[in-house]
């Protein structure tokens, strides 16, 4: 069988065309477009049309451009949000970009700059002794630039210390909980041969009933992200927040080796037993939240669990495969053999080194193999098995089963989903609501990264009022 027609590339050129570099593949399906809003969608909502990156607009113009490449630039993005929270901070941010680009943008160039920032925030700061304060936000800023890191090593020249920078960005992290007043709660809950470590953040000591949200986190993200998206807003509104790692996230893939499930249900359910025994939690206000692919993850557990009292998918997500390019869709056929013979001998030798890196990124949390070999600065053979987990976390005939009342967010620019959010919305059939964050109020892209207070406050607000929290 051959793939090649006269009039039609190869497999594999069309794929090299389209992930020429991270940025590609990491934007690939981007549309401004968005038909009209929903009659029931509640504002802020999107208020007429907005321009498109043709007409000159782009979806980061101006000072938003951080790295040219928009892959680095979302990345880059995430971090300069943080720092409204205090998990980042605009001076070293920037300066981390000015030295970047300064050197020549690229894995290597990234991970080391941002690495280096992880380090000097570790070691005492200059001056005085840092008091308990500083030691904790120094050490929430180490684990954003980690993250940071993390996110392309395996695009640099030494992706063998993936596991190394991770667990530096884990202690930091674990530094930052310990100086947190009170401190979170911290257990593993049971669930099927390996726990769920989770951060259990509490306003106070007390044993009073509260609101609590679980926070779930998406398919790159790291706990920093959970404080910057969720933690911080709760704890300033007297709610409880839950921060937790599922099979295929932080600790549990990057160290147990475990990825992840479409049944969310299961690392939910657990979750959720966990709460209702403590004194602390009200078990009749329990809300379940999902960022990034966590908006398909967070619907999927709340197809089941009942005990979820609100929802909120931030953004809705039905299918995580079409977040991925059509022509690497396309690579996966009914047939294992078929497929990875495509794979491996049509694909694989045309793939440029950053677009090889990103695809190597995308399907780590699906596949411990594919992992492995990325660690060892090779390309994963056996692209059925992680293709195949990836359309199995498909819930478009699921969500109809949800009860308990729901919030979708969208975005201007969604570059990984675009489309999907809307459509969740529609096959909703409990309590719903629908809020496009937009380019005015500097809440474009997916997950609003230059926004998150905005975003924490749309959610919060809805939570509240959902869930009559004074």
């Amino acid at each position: 069988m051959t793939y090649v027609s006269a009039d039609r590339p190869s497999r594999r050129a069309a794929l090299a065309g389209l992930v020429g570099g991270a940025g590609a593949l990491m934007t690939s399906g981007c549309s401004s477009s968005d038909g009209a809003s929903p009659a029931q969608a509640p504002t802020p909502s999107r208020s007429g049309p907005q321009p498109s990156a043709a007409a000159g607009g782009g979806p980061t113009p101006g000072a938003m451009t951080l790295f040219r490449d928009p892959a680095y630039n979302f990345s880059g993005l995430l971090a300069l949000g943080g720092a409204g929270s205090g998990a980042g901070e605009v001076g070293e941010v920037l300066t981390a970009v000015n030295a970047i680009n300064k050197a020549g943008l690229s894995a290597q160039t990234y991970v080391e700059t941002f690495k280096k920032l992880g380090d000097q925030l570790e070691k005492a700061p200059q001056g005085s002794k840092a008091d308990a304060q500083t030691t904790r936000f120094r050490a929430l800023r180490a684990a954003q630039y980690y993250g940071q890191a993390l996110f392309f090593v395996l695009g640099s020249d030494d992706p063998g210390s993936e596991e190394q920078l991770y667990q530096a960005g884990r202690d930091a992290w674990d530094t930052f909980c310990k100086g947190c007043e009170p401190p979170p709660v911290t257990a593993n809950v049971p669930y099927q041969k390996t726990p769920l470590p989770v951060w259990f953040f509490r306003p106070d000591t007390a044993d009073e009933r509260r609101p609590t949200v679980i926070l779930t986190n998406g398919s790159d993200g790291q706990n920093v992200d959970m404080w910057t998206y969720g933690v911080s807003a709760a704890l300033d509104r007297g709610w409880n927040a839950l921060v937790y790692d599922g099979p295929g996230q932080g600790q549990m893939l990057f160290v147990d080796q475990v990825v992840f499930s479409p049944t969310w249900e299961k690392v939910v359910t657990p979750l959720v037993d966990w709460l209702v025994a403590r004194p602390d939690v009200d078990p009749d206000k329990i809300a379940l939240t999902g960022l990034s692919m966590g908006g398909d993850l967070a619907p999927r557990a709340a197809a089941f669990e009942e005990r979820i009292a609100a929802l909120v998918a931030m953004p809705g997500c039905l299918e995580p495969w079409l977040g991925f390019p059509p022509q690497l869709r396309e690579i996966l056929t009914p047939s294992k053999e078929e497929t990875n013979n495509i794979w491996n001998k049509e694909v694989v030798p045309e793939l440029p080194p950053d677009a090889a890196a990103t695809i190597k990124k995308r399907f780590e949390p699906f596949s411990i193999p594919a992992m492995l070999a990325a660690r060892q600065g090779k390309m994963f053979t056996d692209f059925y098995t992680p293709a195949t987990r990836v359309e199995a976390l498909t819930i478009t005939g699921i969500v109809g089963r949800i009860k308990a009342p729901t919030l979708v967010l969208d975005y201007d620019d969604e570059q990984f989903y675009p489309g999907q959010p809307r459509e969740m919305y529609e096959k909703l059939t409990s309590p719903k609501d629908y809020v496009k964050l937009t380019r005015a109020q500097g809440a474009q892209l997916h997950c609003s990264p230059m926004a998150p207070q905005t975003h924490c406050e749309v959610v919060f607000d809805w939570l509240g009022e959902t869930l009559s929290v004074s």
